[in-house]
């Protein structure tokens, strides 16, 4: 995933309202006709102002008029139908969404308490804006997630509100997902599958997964299909933002220092990437790779892409059976050792940062595993992260003084890693490192004990919860001090401190007395001889 551009500021996408500059009124002491009279005649000249100060930076940007029209036009084409009925389905979701917020806003009109602040931002507020970006299906869904991991883009409150962004979708019909798998295939179905499980295992709302078994070789796979018309809907709609971005930035240049247009072309590409099943089978066999490279296959495995019955829409893969790293009573059952678990897991994590050209990015437990065979498993590869050279060699840093509790460097690192050219006061902003990072001690681990009775005994398991708002409320705190000295760090870094927030849950549950960033059996440290994975393709 491209890294966030450091210039972004706070201005989020679709979020941003301009307002035209004010002329400054000097005020006229005068009878109460004289200043009515100046009141109506500053007024005209303020708005006659605002219209020739708004027509002169258009003439400015004249020569720059038929590149932006050239611009339109193509993306236009390249939208196709699909825009006007996405257009109906938008004008839709408002309607329903804007008829919530009014009756909400009927509720709280006529309390003592008076109207809540964000009820007075309408549909622009955080709670109303996810529930439109819901209604609005596959890509605002993506795009809200999409938020909710990038706190260094967004302002706070919409961080904090889009982690409630739910990817559920009803499933679509098995003999839909048929049809979408021989046209794919190009092959009768029964010549690849022994049979497919019409229940689907999952159904978000771009892809379902079915289980199924090869007829070859006999072998259970998962099947991950994309649903029909996802791609034209994803296409459709990240071309009106960018339209809209893209006009935003005509009308106001100042919003090119956001990179406004850049942030939209980096989500566009991001989620495209997540439609083409092909990329998710590139990454999957680069980490494949790189796991019999560094000699971790024998610890750590992730799951054989079949590529003879996979496509840009399907993705045929080894189905793993394991348990979640949350799952403390059955990971006894499977190994001696839960703690050895975990330092497995942080060593294969941490080398992939080093050695293999992108790391998971979305470790929580549903995608990390301890596998029958003991192995740690790696599942869903849809979301990676590339780190540069130059983040980690900061990231290091940062990592060995919050080992240490050296505050100072931690200072030093965070602000190589976010300089923007501005000088910062180390000394304070360690002061304030020391206050954010003392609370992590505090963050609660919650041990639900879950009862499931089977056919053979009843089952007894230990599951940390894992409190995605603890975690991300302290990120966005680190976010926010870092922000007030001038810092802006590139997105790869909000994804590497959340995959360590998931691990420091881990540790608590697997390992509570070791300290994962100080524990001599972790290799943290990178080797520069091994920072790139060509020799191992």
């Amino acid at each position: 995933m491209a890294a966030a551009r450091s210039a972004v500021t706070r201005s989020p996408i679709l979020l941003h309202i301009h307002r035209l500059p004010r002329v400054p009124v000097a005020r006229i002491r005068a009878g109460r006709a004289g200043r009515s009279r100046g009141g109506v005649g500053l007024r005209v000249f303020a708005r006659s102002s605002q219209a020739q100060d708004f027509s002169t930076r258009i003439q400015d940007r004249a020569s720059e008029l038929p590149k932006l029209v050239e611009d339109l036009l193509q993306t236009s084409i390249s939208t196709g139908p699909r825009g006007a009925f996405r257009m109906a389905q938008g004008i839709q979701a408002v309607l329903g969404v804007g008829g919530e917020w009014l009756n909400d806003f009927s509720k709280t009109a006529n309390t003592s308490a008076g109207i809540p602040a964000q009820m007075r931002l309408g549909l622009l507020s955080p709670l109303y804006l996810r529930r439109l970006f819901e209604r609005m299906g596959a890509t605002y869904i993506k795009l809200g997630q999409f938020i909710a991991s990038a706190p260094t883009l967004f302002p706070a409150e919409y961080v904090e509100e889009f982690q409630n962004c739910f990817d559920r979708a009803p499933s679509v019909p098995f003999d839909v997902i048929q049809s979408i798998l021989c046209e794919e295939l190009q092959r009768p179905l029964d010549s690849v599958y022994e049979y497919i499980d019409p229940v689907p295992i999952a159904s978000a709302s771009i892809a379902q997964v079915h289980g199924a078994r090869l007829k070859s070789s006999q072998k259970d796979v998962v099947i991950k299909v994309l649903k029909p018309g996802i791609e034209d809907t994803l296409v459709a709609d990240l071309n009106f933002i960018y339209v809209v971005a893209r006009v935003l930035e005509f009308l106001n240049p100042e919003l090119q220092r956001t990179s406004l247009v850049g942030i939209v072309k980096d989500i566009k590409e991001s989620m495209l990437e997540e439609v083409d099943f092909r990329k998710e089978a590139a990454n999957i066999e680069a980490f494949q790779r790189y796991l019999e490279a560094m000699g971790f296959d024998r610890q750590a495995k992730a799951p054989l892409v079949y590529q003879h019955c996979s496509t840009k829409r399907v993705l045929t893969m080894e189905r793993l059976y394991g348990v979640p790293l949350t799952d403390l009573d059955s990971i006894r059952s499977l190994v001696p050792d839960p703690e050895l678990t975990l330092v497995t897991a942080l060593n294969v994590w941490f080398g992939s940062l080093i050695s293999c050209e992108s790391f998971h990015a979305d470790v929580h437990a549903g995608n990390l595993w301890l596998l029958r065979d003991g192995r740690i498993g790696f599942i869903d590869f849809g979301i990676v992260g590339r780190i540069s050279p130059r983040t980690w060699a900061a990231m290091e840093v940062f990592l060995a003084s919050f080992a240490t509790e050296d505050y100072d460097a931690m200072a030093s690192a965070l602000s190589e890693m976010g300089a923007t050219g501005t000088d910062i006061n180390v000394n304070e902003f360690a002061k304030d490192l020391q206050k954010i990072f003392s609370s992590i001690q505090d963050l609660d681990t919650e041990i639900i004990v879950a009862t499931a009775r089977g056919p053979d005994a009843t089952a007894v398991s230990a599951n940390v919860v894992v409190d995605e708002r603890q975690m991300n409320a302290l990120f966005l705190d680190l976010v926010r001090v870092s922000e007030s000295y001038g810092l802006k760090f590139p997105r790869e870094f909000a994804l590497l401190m959340k995959q360590l927030l998931y691990f420091d849950r881990y540790t608590r549950l697997l390992a509570p007395s070791m300290n994962m960033l100080r524990d001599d059996r972790i290799n943290i440290a990178s080797n520069r001889a091994t920072r790139r994975v060509d020799r191992f393709q």
